[in-house]
């Protein structure tokens, strides 16, 4: 059986995209969907590829539990909207790189990751990369609220 694909993009695959990866990850594994459920995430620039998430990225989900050691930047690329089923883009902005890049794929499979929300009003993951700390948790409140979404749509889905 096919794997239901999601890929988490943000604009350098550094901050808010593999945050996503990782707390959806560890939320598929509580759920028990891992094995059902393919995931990534990818930037829409190529500022960092290869490089590990910034470390304050890392250290503030190493606090919350999730380990983001492992993940390493990548862009996004054409091929990627044939392989997933689910593109999330973590802002206004991305998503419109990303409709650039694929125009013709439709609202079902490129969304905004704050659409599954329903504990923040928030349209955006705001970028915490110029900034410090609060920002990096905020990143971590509103990606947590948004998996739990993510993580209940999945499991209707997937029955």
């Amino acid at each position: 059986m096919k794997k239901f694909a999601i890929l988490m993009c943000c604009m350098g695959n550094i901050c808010r995209s593999p945050t996503a990866e990782g707390v959806l990850r560890a939320k598929l594994s509580d759920a028990g969907l891992s094995d059902r459920v393919e995931l990534d995430s990818a930037g829409t620039h190529d500022y960092h590829l290869g490089r590990a998430p910034d470390a304050r990225t890392q250290r503030h989900a190493l606090r919350r539990g999730y380990d983001l050691s492992a993940l390493r930047a990548r862009l996004v690329d054409r091929a990627d909207f044939d392989r997933f089923d689910l593109v999330l883009a973590m802002d206004h902005a991305n998503l419109a790189s990303l409709r650039s890049l694929r125009p013709e794929i439709g609202d079902d499979k490129l969304r905004l990751l704050m659409s599954f929300a329903t504990q923040h009003g928030a349209e955006e993951v705001p970028d915490p990369y110029y900034g410090e700390g609060d920002g990096f948790e905020r990143v971590l409140d509103y990606v947590e609220d948004a998996c739990d979404g993510v993580i209940a749509m999945l499991s209707q889905r997937l029955r």
